[in-house]
């Protein structure tokens, strides 16, 4: 367990901000925000290359503050994958147990596990230079897990591979906590890599902590509109709630009215994800409490989807439809259009 309370550093003009943190042992614990939000720093503070101007650091209830890196317990692995270009993919991941002096045959036996579970034991004798970034990455990997960590801190380890190799060291990830077990820490600006491999989530933003929680509730409910606009929440309107009956509310967004299942009142922030909007080109009769008449002003396509944006009075919505529904509606400029969602959709910020 990692317990951080009351942090605070200052470093190059920037700093974190009384960060309170409690990782629970075996977990899976993400920081996700955007680039310049401190991650990195709160992660090097932890590991201790960094020491902290207030506050201290546990883990596993031990006070860790004032204790230099290598007496910590922790593994860390950087996107950049720091491995010894002199030395083979054997060599790297035995290291650390030479610095700490443990006995030949016990070095053996451990780097001969460590590169069965990350599946490199075929590449033991390569060097870096012959590996591919994910083989590179997975040596990094290795080499904080031999030591056997109390703790493995993981800096944007998937940033510099790219998508295929991401999405197969996102499940190595994956299997090998859940094979070892060891408290993680995995910093990311990646929102998918976030809610793939959290058990919970803390968002960053200017050195602060603005919200911690599930991947649904943080993705699902977030805490204000920062947090929903970097998680996704394209659609985000300024409205007052105008009426409420039966835990459903009316909020007037400037004309257009939406339900939602809210107890705020008065003024308020709503956001619905545009992955949660159906868009058609009859009325659509449904449970669905909101259902908005609007004209195709634009469309971006992102891959295998199509985010349309519609306008709706003075509002505009992006709506988020797979590429064969936008060519099967034979959708064009100016073509009037339903927008359905449900009252839960709706978060109220």
């Amino acid at each position: 367990m990692i317990l951080i309370e009351n942090l605070s550093r200052s470093w190059r003009g920037f700093s974190l901000k009384n960060i309170n943190l409690r990782v629970e042992d075996g977990e899976y614990f993400v920081i996700l925000g955007p680039t310049g939000a401190g991650k990195t720093l709160l992660l090097e503070t932890i590991a201790g290359f960094h020491p902290p101007d207030q506050g201290r650091i546990l883990i596993n209830g031990v006070d860790v503050t004032n204790l230099p890196p290598e007496r910590r317990g922790v593994g860390f692995v950087y996107q950049d994958y720091m491995l010894f270009p002199h030395m083979t993919v054997w060599e790297n991941v035995e290291f650390g147990l030479k610095v700490r002096g443990v006995p030949s045959p016990e070095r053996r036996r451990m780097v001969n596990e460590v590169l069965e579970l990350v599946g490199l034991t075929h590449l033991q004798n390569r060097m870096p230079s012959t590996l591919s970034g994910g083989e590179r990455q997975k040596t990094a990997l290795a080499r904080a897990l031999v030591i056997r960590p109390r703790a493995l801190l993981l800096d944007e380890p998937l940033s510099a591979l790219d998508a295929n190799a991401q999405k197969r060291l996102r499940g190595e990830l994956k299997r090998i906590h859940e094979q070892t077990g060891v408290t993680t820490i995995h910093v990311t600006h990646n929102q998918f890599e976030a809610y793939f491999l959290a058990d919970r989530i803390a968002v960053m933003r200017a050195g602060s902590i603005v919200q911690v929680g599930s991947p649904d509730d943080v993705f699902r409910r977030p805490k204000d509109d920062f947090v929903a606009r970097f998680v996704g929440f394209e659609n985000l309107f300024e409205g007052r709630v105008v009426q409420r009956s039966g835990g459903i509310s009316t909020i007037d967004l400037h004309g257009v009215r939406v339900e939602a299942v809210t107890q705020k009142t008065g003024r308020c922030v709503i956001g619905i994800r545009p992955d949660d909007i159906i868009l058609s080109r009859a009325p659509i009769r449904s449970s669905m409490r909101n259902v908005l008449k609007g004209e195709v002003v634009d469309w971006i396509d992102v891959g295998p989807l199509i985010n349309v944006i519609v306008k709706v009075d003075t509002l505009s919505f992006a709506v988020l439809i797979t590429k064969r529904s936008f060519v099967e509606m034979n959708l064009k400029m100016g073509d009037k259009v339903y927008l359905a969602f449900k009252a839960s959709s709706v978060h109220v910020i």
